[in-house]
């Protein structure tokens, strides 16, 4: 069954026009549009801005679309209009979605299939610091380093986003966490019970190896570049390297695609050697094209349990600053500055 559109919204879009500075975003005015067979319109109430976008505007993510496209990783918000052949029930759910770009709108089109409801009671916004950026961190902390009770981990950036989930996450498993950060945010670190590591000065790995003489379990690195090698080197026997980004060439010019293959041909060295220790690059959109009803599922339930988390005080929200829709190229310079700790969003 089809549920009609509100003709009278209007539809805002924040439009990123080609490489340019935050202020270089557009804003495009324009007609809701109607949902499709599958389909559903949601209407956003929160979106967030991660390092996705801030590589996009540089036109050196990985795999973004040719400019100008509108950007937006993921969202949450209210199933507004139904399409042929979707449930008339879901119309008026909250729903959470992962997209990789057109969530910056005031109204998006979403297959049926890619939506997680969100439970009632948890604030719009709350639940948006966990789509991207939670199931990075839980699909990265159980899914791939497969983390336990009484073991030790490093994670680089413990004050980002993903960092910060992480950090909470660990400890809701019992794992003790060693987290980089520059000192302004060590206060609130050693408060959250992390032993924090200032990155800025002195030898990192040297201080890691004083705190974890057997070394490290995991390391949750989203850095890149030479700094991935001491990554790989403070594994304890058994560990796992999870990398996540190239963070260290996030100004470079020339292929965006280089450093990424270069640091998973690296990694792909380091498992053929005979040692006791993994190494992985992780993609939240690994085995999708493979099979997409398994990545759905695989989705839905990981969210599920980050939902749970949240409801249990496992996991606190961390957001940063909230900007209206319209003041994107503000949120998008605050979030690069790297002065603050947790998600940026935007709001309608």
């Amino acid at each position: 069954m089809e549920v009609a559109v509100n003709t009278t919204e209007e539809l805002v879009e924040i439009v990123l026009p080609g490489k340019v500075e935050p202020e270089g975003l557009q804003i495009r005015h324009g007609h809701v549009p109607a949902p499709g067979p599958g389909q559903v319109l949601v209407r956003m109430e929160a979106t967030g801005v991660s390092f996705a976008e801030q590589q996009m505007r540089r036109g050196r993510y990985y795999d973004q679309p040719p400019f100008p496209f509108v950007p937006g990783y993921d969202l949450v918000g209210t199933v507004q209009a139904t399409g042929e052949g979707v449930a008339a029930d879901l119309a008026g759910a909250r729903v959470a979605a992962l997209v990789k770009v057109g969530a910056w709108a005031s109204h998006v089109l979403v297959d049926a299939a890619d939506v997680v409801p969100v439970p009632d009671g948890i604030d719009p916004s709350e639940a948006e610091t966990l789509v991207v950026n939670g199931i990075t961190a839980w699909q990265m902390l159980h899914r791939r380093a497969r983390v336990r009770a009484g073991q030790t981990v490093l994670v680089h950036g413990a004050n980002s986003g993903v960092g910060s989930i992480l950090v909470q996450l660990a400890q809701a498993a019992g794992v003790r966490v060693i987290g980089t950060a520059s000192a302004r945010h060590h206060d609130t670190l050693r408060e959250q019970g992390v032993t924090p590591v200032d990155y800025r000065t002195g030898d990192v790995a040297a201080r890691v190896r004083e705190l974890a003489p057997r070394g490290v379990d995991a390391v949750f690195d989203h850095v890149g570049g030479r700094g991935v090698v001491d990554s790989w080197k403070l594994l304890a026997p058994g560990g796992t390297l999870v990398s996540y980004g190239t963070a260290s060439t996030r100004d470079d010019e020339g292929s965006q695609q280089w450093p990424v293959l270069k640091l998973v041909g690296r990694l792909w060295l380091w498992n053929a050697l005979p040692n006791r220790r993994r190494a992985c690059f992780f993609n939240v959109w690994a085995g999708r094209a493979l099979s997409r009803n398994r990545f759905r599922a695989r989705l839905r339930a990981d969210l599920a349990a980050l939902f749970a988390a949240l409801e249990r005080g496992d996991v606190t929200p961390r957001i940063a600053a909230r900007y209206p829709l319209a003041d994107a190229a503000e949120a998008l310079r605050l979030a690069e500055s790297g002065t603050v700790a947790g998600k940026v969003l935007l709001t309608p």
